[in-house]
């Protein structure tokens, strides 16, 4: 008899998290497993990934509003939840107040908190063999869905994002499980939760190595090229990810103008510049922008925005670039190392559980000028990059044997 698995997201825009569950979904072995996706949010380009064997629940209104602008949940007549996220703001604010964070992942817990008594049961859907929850926060799963075991997904490094612990503790602790997606994440959230370090297991982001290579070879050169053309004596870097702090975009103008400056003083193998390419969307972008036009970068640092297939344009540039302030084990870096591409990741705390330095890409410093003077010898270095690319094409970074250690979580403790 097949098991049944619940798994719950928020939606499916381009991000790290929605590609790893996209891999996920895709590794299941539907001759074992019923599968019943709750996309809180039906929306995103990664809808269209979710394989067909997968049951997606309808849309319940008020999941739905959990994360669209409150105006708006006001104006279509969910007072409730408007009033229940308002009321979260205020909670928020008044621990600012106290703890003076230096980011805002703490709200999350808050309108998580006050959110769910206001959402209806799941219940009616019948007891599931395993729930997941696959991105924080995580009381939903907790509360609305009945299941022999829990799940919840770890996708960032806690060391660098503000918690509340007094107010996740009790959430965490009544899963069974607690899956990290690198030894690196492992540890920064167990720093965090030391009383929770033998829930915690590691299952990494699954990728398929095919399903990587064909999905760039969905858009043509020529198609790719009209937005990011290939300039004689210009080198092409390419980021991807959610305009967000996490990601660091917004320090990548200086970066390039640095990096340009570098490059024009010591050419080497005809380069003399770089264009750098963001692809992603989020509430940075407009900080970007002005960093953009403050560090000079118009036309140099191009916004390409929202893409629902971003592979061809991992394919079609020359260096994959990663500058993240934290990450938890970052997907598109691996998707590029499939690709075969040189790439290079700033020295956040879990670099090295993604990156051999020199063997499979380079790890920079942090600081906006090291960054961009490593960067620059890196560009020039023909030979290195080259070593790198042989390198990644003699190795497998898929790692479709990681679905197995699904069957662990059936066990309730």
């Amino acid at each position: 008899m097949k098991k049944r698995i619940f798994i719950a997201m928020h939606y499916m825009e381009l991000g790290g998290a929605e590609m790893s569950l996209v891999g996920l979904l895709h590794a299941l072995d539907y001759s074992r497993f019923d599968v019943d996706l709750m996309v809180y949010s039906h929306r995103g380009e990664l809808m269209e990934m979710i394989p067909p064997q997968v049951n997606l629940l309808p849309e319940l209104p008020e999941y739905a509003q959990i994360e669209r602008p409150i105006k708006e949940v006001l104006k279509d007549g969910y007072w409730r939840i408007a009033f229940a996220r308002l009321k979260a703001k205020w909670q928020f604010r008044q621990y600012v107040r106290q703890h003076h964070p230096k980011e805002g992942s703490a709200i999350f817990q808050y309108v998580d908190n006050a959110v769910r008594p206001h959402l209806r049961s799941l219940h009616h859907l019948g007891c599931y063999d395993l729930a997941i929850s696959y991105l924080t926060p995580h009381g939903i799963v907790l509360d609305k869905v009945q299941a022999k075991s829990k799940a919840a997904w770890i996708h960032t490094d806690y060391s660098f994002i503000d918690t509340n612990v007094e107010l996740e503790l009790p959430i965490w602790s009544g899963y069974d499980h607690i899956v990290s997606i690198s030894e690196s994440a492992t540890e920064g959230f167990v720093r965090v939760f030391p009383s929770l370090k033998k829930k915690v297991m590691v299952i990494e982001n699954i990728l398929s190595p095919q399903f990587v290579r064909e999905r760039s070879k969905l858009s043509t050169p020529e198609e790719v090229g009209k937005e990011m053309p290939k300039t004689e004596g210009c080198v092409n870097i390419l980021s991807v990810g959610r305009f967000s702090t996490a990601k660091n975009y917004d320090n990548v103008p200086s970066i390039c103008r640095s990096l340009n400056a570098y490059l024009s003083k010591n050419p080497k193998n005809g380069i003399k510049m770089s264009r750098w390419y963001l692809i992603g969307y989020g509430g940075m972008e407009d900080i970007i922008k002005e960093e953009i036009i403050k560090e000079g970068m118009q036309d140099i640092v191009v916004i390409l925005g929202k893409k629902d297939n971003p592979h061809p344009y991992i394919k079609a540039c020359d260096i994959y670039a990663q500058p993240s302030l934290f990450e938890g084990k970052s997907v598109t870096v691996r998707e590029a190392q499939i690709l075969c591409k040189p790439v290079v990741i700033t020295n956040y705390a879990t670099a090295k559980s993604q990156i051999k330095n020199g063997k499979d890409g380079i790890i920079v410093p942090m600081d906006n000028e090291q960054c961009a003077r490593e960067m620059a010898s890196f560009i020039n270095d023909a030979d290195k990059q080259n070593a790198i690319i042989q390198y990644l094409r003699h190795h497998d970074y898929g790692n479709l044997s990681e679905i197995e250690k699904i069957s662990l979580l059936f066990q309730s403790l």
